[in-house]
């Protein structure tokens, strides 16, 4: 039939094309499939290489990182294994021999 996308934000079907634009009837939302693309884009979690990162990957560390609280460093070269990808300023979550459950920011990891 058609190969319009479906409306984001409801999901209608429905959507049709109005100049640059698309146009869902149902619930009268208006979108750019240039910024719903960035938008997608924005979402990727990526490392300090640039490589998109998901859940499970396993990463190491580019820097010495101190432990906040403690007098214990998680020195550069260490592997991260099983990340978990979450939302805010540090978006990866992850357990370090040694360490314990810790929160890092992706800038500081990249991908093996």
């Amino acid at each position: 039939m058609s190969d319009l996308p479906a409306c984001p934000r409801c999901s209608s079907p429905y959507t049709y094309e109005d100049g640059a634009q698309f146009v869902c009837p149902e619930c009268a939302h208006e979108w750019n499939a240039a910024d719903q693309q960035a938008a997608a884009e924005a979402d990727l979690i990526r490392d300090a290489n640039g490589n998109v990162l998901s859940d499970g990957d396993t990463v190491t560390v580019i820097k010495d990182l101190k432990v906040k609280g403690s007098s214990s460093v998680v020195k550069v070269g260490t592997k991260v294994k099983g990340i978990r990808l979450v939302g805010g300023d540090h978006d990866i979550d992850c357990r370090i021999d040694g360490i314990g459950a810790m929160k890092l920011k992706s800038e500081f990891v990249k991908k093996v």
